[in-house]
């Protein structure tokens, strides 16, 4: 997938501000952020929604949840609150195809969202 952003940062042949890593994730600071915390939290192997899970894929979801809640205490946002977000496609938001989960907190939080 070489013409996904988000495979480049995986690679480590785009550059990306990371805040963990691990054998089948990576997580690093959104360029955007809506949050004075936004962290992505990505597959590294390409998956490019939600839509495209299967079945093997439980424990990787499960590791992105657990990673980010681990990061959102290393942020020192955990007890305050944060949320996790996962956009499905271009009506949901979603503009880079490949799965990723946001981390947002360090500010209140609005519902509902956008």
């Amino acid at each position: 997938m070489s013409e996904c952003l988000f495979c480049g940062i995986a690679t480590g042949e785009i550059d990306a501000s990371v805040v963990a890593d691990d054998d089948r994730w990576l997580a690093f600071r959104d360029i955007n952020p809506q949050a004075p915390t936004h962290i992505l939290v990505i597959p590294k192997r390409h998956v490019a929604t939600v839509n495209d899970l299967t079945g093997d894929d439980e424990t990787l979801v499960g590791e992105l949840v657990r990673a980010a809640a681990r990061i959102a205490t290393d942020e020192g946002i955990a007890e305050d609150g944060y949320r996790l977000v996962l956009n499905t496609n271009a009506g949901a938001g979603q503009t880079v195809f490949h799965l990723h989960l946001h981390l947002l907190g360090g500010r209140p939080l609005s519902w509902p969202p956008g």
